[in-house]
């Protein structure tokens, strides 16, 4: 971790307890959690919940909350849902490049479906790994340690995107 990032992490923990108060007076019960999304939103200004499925996002919120207070750790999302027409663009550039696939076709695609999340820092994303099955979330490619999808069991992993296991 850089001192740039040591020090976001220190500032976005600080506010997240400056803004309790608030919280209790606009969901009380509820007064981490809130405080907890309204600070990770300032910290990761650019990321999008929108689009993801009712339990997906429940479930991201209420993993990436547990993951904050409890051992302090900060859960980003830098890609959840993805349109159709977006993932088919991420999809052909992907067709261009060497190497192994990275992007799924829309139609199989998990961000199209609303379940899937890209995550970060790699602190967060290995917290996920670790403690994500409470959640439902589970990590489900060996090449991606920032991708987690919403299942209600947990998946074999496979080594990359469109890849098939043998016994299939």
């Amino acid at each position: 971790m850089t001192t740039r990032d040591w020090l976001m992490a220190a500032a976005t923990k600080t506010l997240a307890r400056c803004l309790l108060p608030l919280a209790h007076l606009h969901a009380p019960g509820h007064a981490r959690h809130v405080a907890c999304q309204w600070a990770l939103g300032i910290r990761y200004p650019a990321e999008d919940l929108r689009g993801l499925t009712l339990a997906a996002h429940a479930a991201f919120t209420t993993a990436r909350t547990e993951a904050f207070w409890r051992d302090g750790q900060l859960i980003g999302l830098t890609s959840g849902h993805r349109d159709a027409a977006e993932q088919h663009r991420i999809y052909v550039a992907d067709l261009q490049r060497p190497g192994l696939p990275r992007a799924l076709h829309p139609a199989e695609s998990p961000h199209v479906r609303g379940v899937a999340m890209d995550v970060r820092p790699v602190e967060g994303a290995r917290w996920l790994e670790e403690n994500g099955a409470r959640y439902n979330l589970y990590r489900t490619y060996d090449n991606e340690w920032w991708h987690f999808e919403y299942r209600l069991h947990r998946p074999a992993r496979l080594p990359y995107p469109g890849a098939v296991h043998a016994y299939r």
